[in-house]
């Protein structure tokens, strides 16, 4: 458990693509036993960041102070989030993160340019069913279910994720805020080493690790590695 006090809510921002759905059964059980309520942002396909931004805006409005959080590129929005309202934040929960500062050659920016690309170009119906083809299972429903969600507006939703540009290390480490990450050791998309670079940039973070079996069978597992990192930073904050 984290060695401070919570505050009531935590903002959560879906990756990719993605939806509150899945940001929902990601966090909300590790925070629901801590006594944190979860606000997991549907985002809007057609400004996915603005959407974002003013879901944290209004929560830190109404409560003071609260955790942000998020999947990929959720999770580098809600970092930098933290950055400009330090004292509006009281801890960040990174899940997944996908690259540092530039976008230019991640993994994940490529993918998702790609597919916005295909899906101009063939359609939601061939290329969700190619991605299915190529997916594990799970992954496959997820995104079955938020493209589908977000068309047609998900191309340009993809496009705009694959250009954000995240914090960089320099802007990492004047931060104040405590960071717990949580990495995939499997995962190419999100690579384990992006998560090592944000911990090692950050003055106060901490990084526990799942692995992709492991958040197909329980997406929870994230929110709580995340919380467990969390918990870890805190107690190596050093004090005064």
């Amino acid at each position: 458990m984290p060695h401070q006090k919570l505050p009531p809510v935590a903002v959560v921002l879906p990756g990719t693509g993605s939806d509150a759905a899945f940001a929902t059964r990601a966090f909300t059980d590790a925070l629901s036993q801590v006594g944190v309520r979860v606000i997991a942002v549907e985002p809007n396909p057609r400004r996915v960041v603005g959407s974002y931004l003013d879901a944290l805006d209004e929560a830190a409005a109404e409560h003071g102070s609260i955790l942000a959080g998020g999947v990929s590129i959720g999770a580098a929005v809600a970092l930098a989030w933290a950055a400009e309202h330090p004292s509006r934040t009281a801890g960040v929960l990174a899940a997944l993160p996908a690259w540092t500062g530039s976008p230019e050659g991640a993994p994940a920016a490529m993918s998702a340019a790609y597919t916005a690309g295909r899906l101009r170009a063939e359609g939601l119906d061939a290329v969700t069913s190619a991605m299915i083809e190529t997916s594990p299972a799970w992954l496959g429903g997820e995104l079955e279910r938020s493209w589908r969600s977000q068309w047609p507006h998900l191309p340009s939703a993809l496009d705009e994720a694959s250009g954000y540009r995240g914090l960089t290390e320099a802007e990492m480490a004047r931060m104040t805020v405590p960071v717990g990450i949580c990495a995939a050791t499997d995962d190419p998309v999100h690579p384990h080493e992006v998560a090592s670079e944000w911990a090692a940039a950050l003055p106060v973070a901490a990084v526990a690790t799942t692995t992709l079996d492991a958040i197909g069978a329980d997406a929870g597992v994230l929110g709580r590695a995340c919380l467990t990192a969390l918990s870890d930073a805190l107690s190596r904050r050093p004090v005064g």
